[in-house]
């Protein structure tokens, strides 16, 4: 492994470690995320059908009261933005790439700790036959301007508030689970 593939992968399994720790009933799935960081095969990219890893971001406003969602143009549901690693070994980077590429703001922040983790099964589209997505979220702020621009994979953009968010039933559990993250991060002063 080269250098600063080995650091990256250092760094990755201590804060799939942290995570855990913060999160103990998530130990499984930290589990899981280190086990396929650990694979020779490379796990960083698309081509990797057994199943590789994705950034998303909990893209927050300036306040921290609203998120902003995307209905995703190909699975026709409201979820967070984020996308394919594509050989990028630096998931917070990949985070905040695709939050600024499908929202079009500038300004943005990463925190560098994943705040989710979440595998999740794709089914087989377009050819591409079914596979594991493990997705490494990360909190991204907004720092300036909120008007975001709808990218050409979304069928719109929208700011929630995080409350609405965490209580609306329609919404995939792992939304809510991390709305409901967040609202306790508030609540702590964070």
């Amino acid at each position: 492994m080269p250098p600063d593939h080995a650091s990256v992968h250092a760094a990755l399994r201590q804060a799939f470690a942290r995570y855990a720790a913060r999160w103990p009933r998530e130990e499984e799935t930290a589990r899981l995320f280190l086990a396929l960081l650990d694979d020779p095969r490379e796990p960083f990219r698309r081509e990797r059908l057994a199943g590789h890893f994705t950034a998303s971001c909990w893209l927050v406003d300036g306040a921290g009261a609203r998120v902003l969602l995307t209905h995703h143009r190909k699975l026709g549901r409201w979820l967070q933005l984020g996308g394919h690693a594509d050989g990028d070994r630096d998931l917070a980077r990949v985070a905040l790439r695709e939050a600024e590429e499908e929202s079009g703001l500038s300004g943005l922040r990463v925190e560098p700790e994943p705040f989710d983790l979440d595998r999740h099964w794709i089914p087989e589209r377009g050819g591409v036959p079914g596979h594991w997505h493990y997705d490494v979220r990360y909190v991204v702020r907004a720092t300036g301007c909120e008007r975001y621009t709808v990218s050409a994979e979304s069928l719109d953009l929208a700011w929630r508030p995080v409350a609405e968010v965490a209580a609306d039933p329609a919404l995939d559990a792992p939304l809510r689970r991390m709305a409901g993250k967040w609202l306790a991060r508030l609540a702590g002063g964070g």
